[in-house]
């Protein structure tokens, strides 16, 4: 018997579990505890992106502190890290904002030196609040100021542009006109599916096609954490996923992809790569002045859906955002709209036109 084909996004885990294995097998012993610790609270690929940060720190430790000159990364204990000063880590922090990694120089940005900082509060945190170790000197180090950038996001009539040139494929390069017939179907199903209804790229190209339910409109995705979650879709994506769901079963998958809704030419699973790239490809002829990503087009749903009903809350709900402190941080600006647009709505004294007609 055929063993059974695992889903994708638990095929993912898997491969995010073997990743986080191959990290911690270079950092000390004691932290397999701290990841351990954070797993039920904590997405995979959070852990794999705390394990990178925590090897650049230790990494730090050994070859830039003298006390830890003579000491190998097996050699260091939970007990430590008692013996790192907040001098010591500010010294740290301006230390990441370059540093040598391996056979290249490496600058991190505001951003990059932030989610490093916080990396290591976790994990200071998380041994000071069991008692392992005496002092946290972590929780005073200051996160760098992020400089909020515009969210970039595509004007309607640019969504508009967008499907068109996918329709019709016009302005292309010869190279990208000659796969367009092949491609073209699918490139719209992907593409409305994004803009209608937000999801992430991960989730869309990890659907089978047993996920599409045209009964009730709606697709079964996998969130962050493997959370199974219905979002559901109007008629534009209806009709385009139809369409393209029509082509898809004239399509053998090759092993492996067996049951995958969106195929690449060369009838595998289509990767998160393949989107981005396709998404760059017909953007770049609707707009040169934006870098429109996926995620981009994820705001742009985001941004359309909370100017049609003015509730973050269910913008939150429906994009999968844990917070809706991170819904309101991206859609500030549309709220001032909001709050000005409301300025006038109140009345404390009747106008003068009201009360000389009476």
């Amino acid at each position: 018997m055929a063993p059974t084909k695992r889903p994708y996004y638990e095929q993912v885990d898997i491969e995010n579990t073997q990743k986080l294995r191959e990290l911690l097998a270079e950092l000390p012993p004691f932290v397999k505890d701290y990841f351990r610790g954070i797993e039920p609270v904590t997405a995979s690929r959070t852990r794999i992106a705390y394990a990178y940060d925590l090897g650049v720190f230790f990494n730090y430790l050994l070859t830039s502190n003298p006390e830890f000159a003579r000491r190998g990364m097996k050699d260091l204990k939970a007990a430590d890290l008692d013996q790192i000063t907040l001098g010591d880590l500010e010294e740290y922090a301006e230390y990441l904002k370059y540093y040598d990694k391996g056979e290249e120089d490496h600058v991190n940005k505001e951003r990059g030196i932030k989610r490093k900082l916080s990396s290591l509060k976790s994990f200071y945190n998380y041994y000071y609040r069991r008692e392992i170790i005496r002092t946290n000197p972590a929780a005073l180090i200051e996160l760098p100021k992020i400089h909020e950038k515009e969210i970039v996001r595509l004007d309607p009539d640019e969504v508009a542009l967008l499907l068109d040139a996918v329709e019709s494929g016009e302005k292309l390069t010869p190279r990208q006109a000659a796969f367009h017939e092949k491609t073209k179907v699918r490139d719209l199903a992907i593409l409305t599916l994004l803009l209608g209804t937000g999801i992430r790229v991960s989730e869309c190209v990890g659907l089978n096609i047993t996920d599409v339910d045209f009964k009730n409109d709606g697709i079964r995705i996998h969130r962050k954490g493997g959370k199974e979650v219905v979002v559901y879709f109007g008629d534009e994506v209806e009709q385009a996923l139809a369409a393209y769901m029509e082509q898809r079963k004239l399509i053998v998958e090759e092993e492996g992809s067996e049951g995958a809704l969106f195929l690449s030419l060369q009838n595998r699973r289509i990767s998160v790569r393949a989107v981005e790239n396709l998404v760059k490809k017909y953007a770049r002829i609707v707009t040169t002045l934006k870098n429109i990503t996926p995620h981009k087009l994820r705001s742009t749903y985001g941004t359309s859906l909370y100017r049609e009903t003015g509730d973050i809350y269910l913008v939150a709900d429906v994009l999968g955002h844990s917070d809706v402190n991170t819904t309101k941080k991206h859609y500030a600006a549309l709220e001032d709209d909001r709050r000005r647009y409301a300025r006038d709505k109140v009345r404390l004294r009747e106008t003068n036109e009201k009360k000389d007609s009476q």
